[in-house]
């Protein structure tokens, strides 16, 4: 049986945040064609993307597209560089660490707001 090794995962991992990706771009063409209904309309759409829950899905798609990023170049590396294969789980380790590093560096100016109340420098 296969057990899931780190290449499976890396896999499973990429497709699902390249989904993720995808439907966040559905949903930004129909916050953009909302602009043709006037800048009123947009401006209180808009209000949605300031609500707690909203911030915190954009935290998932900060988070995938930091790991879709980043899995993007360690494939690019294990097909280009003749050694890439024989440290792909190490890499994928690597593209782990960073991706929750930039998470937790952006989580804190994606919620900040959330806890300290949406000031004129934070929203916008």
């Amino acid at each position: 049986m296969y057990r899931g090794q780190s290449g499976m995962w890396s896999w499973l991992l990429h497709r699902v945040t390249g989904v993720a990706i995808l439907l966040f771009l559905l949903v930004h063409i129909v916050d953009i064609t909302i602009l043709g209904f006037g800048p009123t309309v947009y401006n209180n759409a808009l209000t949605v993307f300031a609500l707690p829950f909203v911030r915190v899905v954009s935290l998932g798609l900060i988070a995938a597209v930091l790991y879709h990023s980043f899995n993007g170049l360690r494939i690019t590396l294990i097909d280009f560089w003749p050694k890439g294969a024989r440290y792909q789980q190490q890499m994928f380790v690597g593209v782990l660490a960073v991706t929750l590093i930039g998470f937790v560096a952006m989580g804190y100016y994606v919620l900040l707001p959330v806890f300290q109340g949406c000031h004129a420098h934070l929203c916008g």
